[in-house]
């Protein structure tokens, strides 16, 4: 069977995609490539036409979940956007409970620091968003504590079992923030 030229493309950025999916959701070391290849119908050793390494596809991903985060994710902040509805959606329900969906930072970051695997592509996505965060804000110091305090809440959210205490988490983190910039949450 012949496959069309741009075949072999279609079939790497299909990969991608997917494990930038479970990279959010399950994190790097609980994605083998194995899993992966399968959950897309394709052979493991197929895998290597594609990429030199996983790691090669841990960068490719990475750079596909920064690209996609302002188009796909409700975390996109756009320069007319107010910060209060980033914060908001960031800081969401929806968000916690959609990883897959969401921001890498919470799931991953830890992990590749660990792993000795962070890269220049985790430098980029954060001082992008760093900036975006920071067009609304009177400091790099507040965007920095923006970003961090987001981030660190979401992931304390999901690595709760108490219900009522992952909303407090996020609920309290978003009050905090839009009372210290002085936000508030126009009509969604």
């Amino acid at each position: 069977m012949r496959y069309s030229e741009d075949h072999k493309a279609q079939t790497r950025q299909r990969i991608v995609e997917e494990a930038a999916r479970r990279f959010r959701r399950d994190g790097v070391s609980a994605t083998s490539v194995q899993t992966l290849m399968k959950a897309l119908n394709l052979t493991h050793g197929g895998f290597y036409a594609h990429f030199s390494s996983k790691d090669e596809l841990i960068e490719e991903a990475l750079r596909y979940c920064a690209t996609e985060l302002d188009a796909v994710t409700p975390t996109g902040l756009s320069g007319d956007q107010p910060l209060a509805i980033f914060i908001h959606r960031y800081l969401s329900k929806t968000h916690r409970d959609e990883p897959a969906k969401g921001c890498v930072f919470p799931t991953i970051s830890a992990e590749l620091g660990q792993r000795g695997q962070a890269s220049s592509v985790t430098d980029e996505a954060v001082n992008a968003r760093l900036g975006q965060i920071s067009t609304h804000t009177e400091s790099s110091q507040d965007a920095t504590l923006a970003l961090s305090a987001m981030v660190g809440a979401l992931l304390l959210s999901r690595s709760v079992v108490d219900p009522k205490l992952s909303d407090r988490l996020l609920d309290e983190t978003r009050a905090s923030l839009l009372r210290l910039f002085g936000e508030e949450l126009p009509e969604l």
